[in-house]
């Protein structure tokens, strides 16, 4: 079982490492332009388009439980069934955000509101991009399917190729043609297009001598269409509640200033860095816990999960370790600045604290996207949200309550709370969920 963890966590994992690439990459050509209003315009940009990534993540990990399913029963038809629908939905959503990205791109930037120059390039910079998102909403289907299918070396790979072409290509059309800052958006959007056809490709061959797609009448025929809509479904609301803390630590952390704003950045890095190592965990919890959901063994689904709660402990404890006593010296090469670096210093021990609290989050995120049970994510997602804002923002004094942040001890703490919080009522409701959902089975 070991074995089998390693092997679809440790690609996963590396495959997440190099996500944020493709973003370092335009960041990094931009910033060689010669004007700060390119590494700006790049920055705004990049955000409205992490947005809607973030909301769309759904297409992978509900793709990723439902194949799982079908895949540990042996049901070739719901294999060819969940893959079609899902490739039609993802590059659905996408030729959709082409036709509305007019009013798309101008709501974000009213709210956003960056300077007119500025403003003239993120704008460049977002139509271009946009023509791209059939192909990178459609390669995360593919990729959900793959991993479904207990297969993570290929999104992996493809993550990889995806880097490098971006990175060549905007480099020539930036540098070595007259293109200039838009070679940029060319470059990416171009990758995203590869990224797609080399998955299509793999999947056609990972398939070898099975049908790929299903037939248009197969598409509505067989059952689960509901089922599929509705895992979907929970899976986006609940992108919104992870997004709402997001976006409320970062807004608490700019009302109290510029340097703690800094500070809160820093620290979110250590968060996202801890993340890309347990969503590799997770990634290999959604495809063991379906595969042997659908297959109807509840021996095995016991036994991955006592396995991955073993590795999910083990990494909690190693990364809170390493950011106890190494956390400075990674603040160093993150920050030259004295005063940031002070900062995220006195606020150490939150950072320490923060793979412990989010290991079970995590990892029983994965275990529900395996057994399909979306709804209880969305409603531990909610409850930890709701609980987040309670204490990051309600100040109580004299007897009246209002919303404030007060400071960043009590935000962070609150960040904590809500990790920890998704945790625990992920795993208090585990039991009863196993139980309905191997009822079903059998």
């Amino acid at each position: 079982m070991n074995k089998e963890i390693l092997r679809l966590g440790v690609p996963a994992i590396v495959s997440n490492i190099t996500v944020p690439l493709l973003g370092l990459c335009d960041t990094a050509i931009s910033g060689h332009l010669g004007s700060e209003i390119y590494l700006a315009a790049i920055a705004v940009g990049a955000m409205m388009l992490n947005v809607i990534i973030c909301l769309l993540v759904f297409l992978r990990m509900g793709t990723t439980g439902m194949t799982a399913t079908v895949y540990g029963a042996g049901d070739n038809d719901g294999i060819r069934r969940i893959f079609t629908r899902a490739l039609i939905l993802g590059t659905g959503f996408g030729v959709a955000l082409i036709l509305l990205q007019y009013p798309l791109m101008q709501g974000m930037l009213a709210i956003i509101d960056p300077e007119p120059e500025v403003r003239l390039y993120v704008e460049r910079y977002f139509i271009l991009r946009i023509w791209g998102m059939p192909a990178l909403l459609g390669m995360m289907a593919v990729s959900g399917w793959f991993v479904g299918m207990q297969s993570t070396v290929p999104p992996m790979v493809i993550s990889i190729t995806m880097n490098i072409i971006n990175i060549l290509l905007s480099y020539l059309l930036v540098f070595h043609t007259s293109v200039g800052f838009e070679g940029v958006a060319w470059g990416t959007m171009a990758s995203n297009w590869a990224g797609f056809i080399m998955a299509l490709i793999w999947a056609r061959r990972f398939r070898s001598g099975e049908r790929l797609l299903c037939r248009r009448d197969e598409i509505l025929r067989g059952g689960g269409m509901r089922r599929f809509f509705t895992v979907n479904a929970n899976l986006f609301f609940r992108s919104i509640f992870v997004m709402a803390v997001s976006m409320g630590v970062t807004a608490a952390g700019a009302r109290l200033g510029a340097l703690t704003l800094a500070v809160n950045v820093i620290m979110m890095q250590f968060f996202q860095f801890f993340s890309y190592f347990m969503d590799g965990f997770a990634f290999a919890g959604e495809a063991l816990t379906g595969r042997f959901a659908g297959a109807g063994d509840p021996g095995m689904l016991r036994r991955s999960v006592r396995a991955l709660l073993l590795w999910t402990g083990a990494m909690g404890a190693v990364f809170s370790l390493l950011y106890l006593f190494g956390g400075d010296a990674v603040t160093a090469l993150l920050t030259d600045s004295d005063n940031v670096r002070e900062g995220v210093d006195s606020m150490m021990v939150w950072v320490a604290l923060l793979p412990i609290c989010s290991a079970w989050a995590f990892i029983f995120d994965g275990f529900y996207v395996g057994i399909t049970d979306t709804a209880k994510m969305m409603l531990a997602t909610l409850c930890a949200s709701l609980l987040f804002y309670l204490l990051a923002w309600m100040h109580i004094a004299d007897g009246t309550v209002s919303f404030a942040v007060v400071g960043n001890t009590r935000l962070w703490t609150a960040f904590l709370a809500y990790l920890l919080l998704r945790g625990v009522v992920l795993a208090a409701l585990w039991p009863r969920s196993v139980r309905v959902r191997m009822s079903g089975a059998a």
